[in-house]
């Protein structure tokens, strides 16, 4: 763990100078496109209308279904960095096959080909690739006492989902995220995915509020907590809004979050979340310390080491070992078992060593 703490540190270092870069990029780039296209047309007028038609009652309409399914936000300037997790199930999105028709040969060039051709059970075709295009279309509506009172960003994203024939379900709902930076603030996003002809319009609604950071000065708060099956860092960050299959980006970080929490035996968790309100030193360092415990119900099944973290960005993995004490004539012995299968609670208690300031969370699990 501490190896992992020490590298976590090294790529938050990094993704400090990032994570200014690409939102100074993002934003200087939106600028731009405001001023050589004032007039452009993000969201085309019929797709707005029927936007407008479900937006009072927050009324989906089911052309191309979809659900949203969870909310994240981390920091990103004056800004969050707010991340929508979507289902879509494949059979609604127009899968078509994208095989390469073969080209016509003459009669000898066939036949000299087929005897140098291997027999087909020697060889393995290549599968369809089954391409979906789409459009996705994000209308960030500010809220005063939960109703729409301003229009305050139209996003347009082009959509393109490729699969192999061989892994293609129709019937598998699939998970999808897409991001934008918002200050903070009461908002409600109406979203659009549609067919490229716009002949089929889905749409649905979605509430929800960003912290302002800078009013954290009393008290410790965090982002949503979530666990992270997978994390890659990018060579270059992301500067326009993107569709993303099961994963989302933060500056240059590639996060593949557990969207339902649930894990199997044996596997460690990895929590991720980011501290506001701890304050660095007088030599500019963190020391934030945290306190992970594993509860299955009222009993204490798990207690770690306390670990000092020296950035409020926090990724940290938790092997799900439980230690058992065995006694025998010769003594007792402690012997790690992998958790077992059932519902469980990580306690998360954090204190901030330079302010005294401290805070617990709460983040409930399965193991499978």
């Amino acid at each position: 763990m501490k190896a992992k703490n020490f590298i976590t540190h090294l790529v938050f270092l990094m993704f400090v100078f990032c994570l200014f870069f690409s939102l100074s990029t993002f934003a200087a780039q939106k600028k731009k496109n405001k001023t050589q296209a004032e007039e452009q047309i993000r969201i085309p007028k019929e797709v707005k209308v029927v936007l407008q038609e479900g937006l009072a009652q927050r009324q989906g309409r089911l052309d191309i279904p979809f659900s949203f399914v969870k909310h994240l936000y981390l920091p990103a300037q004056a800004n969050m960095h707010s991340v929508f997790f979507f289902k879509m199930k494949n059979g609604d999105l127009g899968f078509a096959s994208q095989a390469i028709a073969p080209v016509e040969k003459k009669a000898e060039e066939a036949e000299e080909e087929k005897k140098e051709t291997p027999p087909a059970s020697e060889t393995e075709a290549p599968p369809d690739l089954l391409l979906a295009s789409l459009n996705v279309f994000l209308q960030f509506h500010r809220l005063q006492e939960k109703k729409p009172v301003e229009v305050i960003n139209e996003v347009y994203i082009p959509v393109n989902i490729q699969v192999e024939s061989t892994s293609y379900d129709p019937e598998k709902e699939e998970i999808y995220s897409t991001a934008y930076p918002l200050p903070p603030g009461d908002y409600l996003l109406a979203m659009a995915v549609t067919s490229l002809d716009l002949e089929k319009i889905g749409t649905n609604y979605y509430e929800f509020s960003l912290p302002n950071a800078s009013l954290f000065t009393d008290i410790l708060e965090t982002t949503p907590i979530f666990f992270l099956e997978d994390f890659k860092q990018m060579d270059s960050p992301e500067t326009t809004a993107e569709v993303h299959k099961d994963f989302f980006t933060y500056s240059v970080l590639h996060l593949k979050p557990k969207i339902e929490n649930v894990f199997s035996q044996g596997e460690n968790l990895d929590v991720f979340f980011f501290i506001f309100g701890a304050q660095p030193n007088e030599e500019g360092s963190y020391a934030i310390e945290i306190n992970y415990e594993v509860y299955k119900k009222e009993e204490k099944v798990i207690r770690f080491e306390a670990i000092t973290c020296l950035s409020p960005l926090i990724s940290q993995p938790l092997p799900m070992k439980r230690t058992f004490v065995i006694k025998s004539e010769e003594g007792e012995k402690r012997e790690k078992k992998d958790l077992e299968p059932g519902n469980y609670t990580l306690s998360i208690k954090i204190k901030d060593n330079v302010t005294e300031k401290t805070s617990d969370k709460n983040i409930d699990f399965e193991i499978k």
